[in-house]
C-alpha cells in the first residue's frame, strides 16, 4: 500500500514547475503500477502547450475555468470543475486557462518524473529515461 499526501511531496523532486504549471508527482514510474498520478495546477491567464506523443494522458479538473483546443481539429472545449479529457489518440492540445486551475491527471506509461517537455510539448517515450 502507497499513502501520500502532496504536503510530503511539496518541494521534493517530485514537486515539478514550468513556465505557467507545476506539477505535483504523486505516484511514478519507480511506484511498479503501471500509471502516473499527478495533481497539475495551471497559472491564470495563461496558455499552456503540449503534445503527449508516448503517452496517453486523462485529466480531471477540479478547480477553475479555461478552454482546451485540439490542434488537429481545432475543435475546443470549454474546461471547469466536473469536465474529463482524455488524450487517447496522441492529440497535440493547448491549455488556456481563465483563472487558475487545479487538475488531477493520470498517465500511461507512467512518467519517471525526470521528463522535460521539448519544443513541442513533448515527453520523450519512457524506454528513453531508463
Amino acid at each position: 500500500m502507497i499513502v501520500r499526501t502532496t504536503e510530503e511531496i511539496t518541494g521534493t523532486d517530485r514537486d515539478v514547475s514550468a513556465k505557467n504549471w507545476r506539477s505535483k508527482r504523486i505516484i511514478l514510474a519507480d511506484d511498479g503500477v503501471g500509471f502516473s498520478f499527478h495533481e497539475t495546477t495551471i497559472d491564470a491567464a495563461s496558455v499552456s502547450e503540449f503534445h503527449y506523443r508516448h503517452h496517453v494522458e486523462a485529466v480531471w479538473v477540479v478547480e477553475g475555468t479555461g478552454t482546451l483546443t485540439n490542434h488537429e481539429t481545432g475543435e475546443e472545449h470549454p474546461l471547469r470543475p466536473g469536465t474529463m479529457y482524455l488524450l487517447n489518440g496522441h492529440e497535440a492540445h493547448r491549455v488556456t486557462s481563465e483563472t487558475q486551475m487545479r487538475m488531477l491527471c493520470v498517465f500511461n506509461p507512467p512518467v519517471t518524473g525526470q521528463e522535460v517537455h521539448d519544443e513541442s510539448g513533448a515527453y520523450p517515450p519512457a524506454e528513453s529515461l531508463t
